[in-house]
């Protein structure tokens, strides 16, 4: 039977090899291996892989698409709810969302519908297989505001409906989040980013960079000069938090988003650009997300020792189970229910350790984790160079500053209805920007639900 078939291993780097490199840690499946690996899924009538996707992509088909060998059909199948499956097969929580949810992982493993979307995906830019249909040209123009995962969502939904999309982009390089935040040996950027956005180029998406809109120029402009109909905010959460520690003002102190930004966008890792980046000989990282072990993994192919501090246990790490397991793999130390209650410094200026103290787990927050409470007396010192910071971020108050009536909450972040509707009418939001720092896939479904609804409101002006 099928599911008596073990799961089939990815090929990865030897990790003694990788944690020198930023190459890709995974190589994926080759075709022998993606189809055995298809062989497993049941089929089931009534799939809940496909509820617990957030842009609900018809799992079961395109994977018995895969089994068939028939290639081309299974990207077809995925292409259409899904504009971007290289990029969501490799960075996406499929552990606590489609595979979370396959029957055969409630007594075994799960099938890797990551893994195969990524096949699918590579597969695809590789053949250049053309898999989604495009309506007509319908006179409509549309604004993205971002490049990242949402802004390429809605972008794509609209240009196949026939609207006219320009998608504005702060920084020199589209990708947003994708290109800037996380490390090539996670995601490539030429091999796969690159080429995924070439083909919603192809879809006759317009890309302009070095649009900073609130200073460049403002949305409000955008509607009443440019004659754009509806525009989506799809600008991220970029602006990093911090404790409000001591010592924070220190030189070696910064945010993951700053380090990851070095690194990623501007090849900090590469010795034939000048981006200058210090690691230092020990670098401690705070927090437990996926920024955090980007960041602490991406400091130890640099050459430094590196440890995550983290206030609550290993079983509340919200990171993926993955990133957590190759970063053990690649030496990287966990000091768990530590928390930071200073940076230390010397005469000049410059980190030389982190004051800490250890930490229980009291009664559960309102998120439902149990809330980390000091020990007293158990104060000690970790010895670093280096602190990165990687506590989450929140939305640029830019674009609240500058857009008449776009309601936000205390958070920062815009307030809209289930559609992506915000207080202004004719302006749609979605991604991280109105959830805060979230996941990939979750920031495309958002963009999904926006671009239908702008296609509603259009269509009743």
């Amino acid at each position: 039977m099928a599911n008596k078939i073990p799961r089939v291993s990815v090929r990865e780097q030897e990790p003694h090899v990788r944690a020198t490199n930023f190459e890709e840690v995974c190589y994926g499946y080759n075709a022998e291996e993606a189809q055995l690996e298809a062989s497993r899924c049941l089929n089931c009538k009534n799939p809940r892989c496909v509820a617990a996707c957030p842009v609900n992509i018809n799992i079961p088909a395109f994977i018995q698409k895969v089994h068939e060998g028939d290639f081309a059909a299974a990207s077809a199948v995925i292409a259409e709810d899904s504009s971007l499956p290289s990029i969501c097969g490799r960075v996406c929580p499929q552990e606590t969302q489609c595979e979370g949810s396959c029957i055969l992982g409630i007594k075994g493993e799960p099938v890797a519908i990551g893994k195969l979307e990524r096949f699918v995906g590579d597969w695809s830019l590789e053949n250049e297989c053309k898999s989604c249909s495009k309506a007509p040209a319908n006179g409509h123009k549309v604004a993205v505001i971002g490049s990242g995962p949402s802004g390429l969502a809605c972008a794509s939904d609209l240009a196949k409906m026939g609207y006219d999309v320009t998608v504005f982009e702060a920084l020199h390089k589209l990708g947003g989040v994708l290109v800037y935040g996380i490390p090539e040996f996670r995601l490539p950027k030429e091999k796969i980013v690159a080429r995924e956005i070439d083909t919603l180029k192809k879809l006759g998406v317009k890309f302009e960079t070095d649009v900073i809109v609130g200073r460049t120029i403002t949305i409000d402009a955008l509607m009443d000069d440019e004659g754009f109909e509806a525009v989506f905010i799809g600008s991220g959460a970029g602006l990093p938090r911090f404790m409000g520690i001591e010592g924070e003002n220190l030189n070696g102190v910064v945010s993951a988003n700053e380090f990851l930004t070095r690194a990623n966008l501007m090849h900090a890792y590469d010795d034939e650009y000048d981006t200058p980046v210090y690691v230092g000989k020990k670098v401690v990282v705070v927090g437990g997300g996926n920024v955090a072990m980007d960041a602490v993994r991406t400091a130890k192919c640099l050459g430094a020792e590196s440890i995550i501090v983290y206030r609550r246990s290993e079983a509340e790490l919200p990171a993926r189970r993955e990133e957590v397991h190759h970063a053990k793999e690649e030496g990287i130390e966990f000091r768990m229910l530590t928390n930071p209650t200073r940076v230390l410094g010397n005469d000049k200026g410059w980190v030389v350790g982190v004051s800490c103290v250890e930490m229980e787990l009291g009664e559960p927050d309102e998120s439902g984790r149990r809330s980390p409470v000091e020990k007293p007396g158990s104060d000690f010192v970790v010895d670093c160079d280096v602190v990165i910071m990687a506590l989450g971020t929140s939305p640029n108050p830019l674009l609240k500053r500058t857009t008449q009536g776009l309601e936000t909450n205390r958070r920062g972040c815009i307030v809209t209805n289930e559609e992506g509707a915000t207080s202004r009418e004719g302006i749609f939001a979605g991604g991280d920007a109105v959830t805060g720092a979230a996941t990939v896939i979750l920031a495309m479904g958002a963009g999904r639900k926006a671009a239908k609804a702008i296609d509603e409101y259009i269509k009743s002006k």
